[in-house]
């Protein structure tokens, strides 16, 4: 993992990638979960390889496996989860919440273990309503993007909560 941080650009997949596509990669999928597109974020994931993360609130940034996770699915899951989501089983979400998402401070880094991968940072604000409560949840992304000659893709989409816990009866059945 690398440390040190660019102000534009980084060189990926063989060509630059730059914050601003970077940017409006997180921002398209912002608006992809606020509308609860399910297909079009799915199609937002490398096939076959990618994964989804969400550490639990005492992560300590190794392992996701060393203090247990919300979610961590590879490939198959996350296509399960979307099949679920989109059907009437998903009693969590169905009606779908209302959500706002913002992004901000993307930061990007050259993946040195892969020179088709960079690891793309930022921080969150999702703002939730369901069943006359109101959620915000905050916290930081931490994902690896493969760049691909038709645009990114994630390899691995980590979701990281700043809290130290939930609200009682507070649920994570939406999408971070």
């Amino acid at each position: 993992m690398t440390t040190a941080r660019t102000h534009g650009a980084v060189v990926a997949g063989g060509r630059e990638v730059t914050r601003a596509e970077v940017e409006d990669f997180l921002y398209a999928e912002a608006d992809i979960l606020d509308a609860w597109d399910y297909d079009a974020w799915l199609a937002l994931f490398e096939p076959g390889t990618a994964r989804s993360e969400v550490p639990a609130t005492d992560w300590n940034g190794t392992s996701p496996h060393a203090s247990g996770s919300f979610v961590n699915d590879d490939w198959d899951l996350i296509r399960a989860r979307v099949k679920r989501l989109k059907s009437r089983k998903a009693h969590a979400e169905n009606p779908p919440s209302r959500t706002h998402r913002l992004v901000s401070n993307v930061r990007l880094f050259p993946w040195q273990d892969d020179p088709a991968l960079l690891r793309v940072t930022a921080a969150f604000v999702i703002h939730r309503a369901r069943d006359g409560e109101f959620d915000p949840y905050v916290g930081r992304y931490d994902h690896l993007l493969v760049a691909e000659p038709d645009g990114l893709r994630f390899r691995r989409r980590r979701a990281v909560l700043g809290h130290e816990l939930l609200r009682p009866g507070g649920r994570l059945s939406f999408i971070l």
